[in-house]
């Protein structure tokens, strides 16, 4: 489940994450930056994973689709957690084109901040 934390930088979406991501926690994100950031304007995500456990197929999917959809305006990504998968998944995204991907512990969070404000 997704629930949206306050931000500390306007171009910066801040979520934290628990339990399963769901087909309706993707669609929430989809409306957010659509109201938010429109079709165009570039946005980073500082993403806090707690007890993280598996995601529906339909909320894969739909999340799949937002990643398409939404490519050329990510352009940081903080991964907050202490899951290992996570941190491995964050080093994946060094290979993708156009956005950073920087991992970082939960005692992080400040240091998350301050790289996206970067």
């Amino acid at each position: 489940m997704f629930q949206f934390l306050p931000s500390r930088e306007p171009s910066t979406i801040a979520v934290q994450v628990r339990g399963k991501v769901t087909k309706e926690d993707a669609e929430n994100l989809e409306q957010y930056v659509k109201k938010e950031f429109g079709d165009d304007t570039p946005f980073n995500i500082l993403a806090i994973f707690l007890d993280v456990g598996g995601t529906t197929f339909q909320g894969i999917t739909e999340g799949s689709k937002f990643d398409a959809k939404r490519w050329g305006q990510f352009r940081k990504f903080a991964v907050v957690s202490d899951k290992n998968l996570m941190k491995v998944s964050a080093k994946l995204g060094d290979y993708l084109p156009g956005i950073t991907v920087e991992y970082f512990e939960v005692d992080q969070v400040e240091e998350a901040w301050n790289w996206i404000k970067e």
